[in-house]
């Protein structure tokens, strides 16, 4: 017995001039909608193939997490201009959509999501992506933290800079945006961190310090958000998978481990 529903909608967007497709992942026999979680994700088109449903239900029949509403939103074709960050734009211009992205977020897809299912208030809400899709997942958790209690990062793309590092005044120290938004942001101590990076997550290692970059700018994050006043035990969880890579495959393997990290019974 399926233990969860998926339903297929399309929005049209006027902040995106497009239509969004986004499946929605409802639990099933939930009898008080106000114990019911929303979590968003970006790059929905890859949750079909990462096999969500399925793992929703293995992990409701164990009794092993509580009620999610997973929302999956698909990556339209300008993806890197939506999936920025939306106050900074990165040194070739991408993100210039993002600000609209975060717009639709809030101004569309949030009414529809209270309007249709009829849950005029989540127990909590949380945001995930993957790659550039989870820079743009913390980057709206940061700038709105009023609206979320946890972000999941997998693979995360905190590469994202104002400079060239090819630049001879590149500096890892001032130019990555995230890094900068946490060391000038405020601290929000209900805001919870998940981080997920594959040891073959990339080859690239600019520093040449033997680590990939991906798990460099992740660990300087965590930094960040400890210099910034959040507890790495109790705020923040890391995971590293040290066969992983880019890929859907590896970001199979670390869901269950979010999703208990966020709603599991007893956490």
């Amino acid at each position: 017995m399926d233990l969860s529903l998926k339903e297929e909608r399309e929005l049209p967007s006027e902040f995106l001039d497009r239509d969004v497709k986004v499946d929605f992942y409802l639990p099933c026999n939930v009898h008080d909608s106000s114990e019911i979680s929303l979590l968003l994700i970006n790059d929905g088109q890859e949750l079909e193939k990462l096999g969500l449903q399925k793992m929703l239900d293995q992990l409701y029949k164990e009794s092993s997490i509580t009620p999610v509403l997973c929302v999956a939103i698909h990556a339209g074709k300008a993806r890197k201009s939506e999936y920025g960050t939306a106050k900074i734009l990165d040194y070739k211009g991408r993100g210039d959509k993002a600000e609209a992205y975060t717009k639709f977020i809030f101004e569309e897809l949030l009414p529809f999501i209270r309007t249709n299912f009829l849950i005029p208030q989540f127990k909590e809400k949380a945001f995930l992506g993957f790659s550039l899709g989870g820079l743009s997942a913390i980057d709206i958790c940061w700038n709105y933290p009023e609206e979320f209690s946890k972000v999941g990062v997998f693979s995360g793309s905190f590469w994202w800079r104002i400079k060239d590092q090819q630049d001879k005044n590149y500096s890892d120290d001032i130019h990555r945006i995230m890094h900068q938004q946490i060391k000038t942001g405020n601290y929000h101590p209900w805001l919870k961190f998940f981080f997920e990076c594959g040891a073959a997550d990339e080859e690239d290692d600019r520093n040449n310090n033997g680590i990939i970059d991906s798990i460099d700018d992740t660990l300087d994050l965590i930094k960040e958000l400890v210099e910034k006043g959040y507890d790495e035990d109790n705020d923040i969880c890391y995971l590293q998978i040290n066969d992983g890579k880019h890929d859907v495959e590896t970001w199979a393997r670390a869901m269950p481990t979010f999703l208990k990290w966020g709603w599991g019974r007893g956490v």
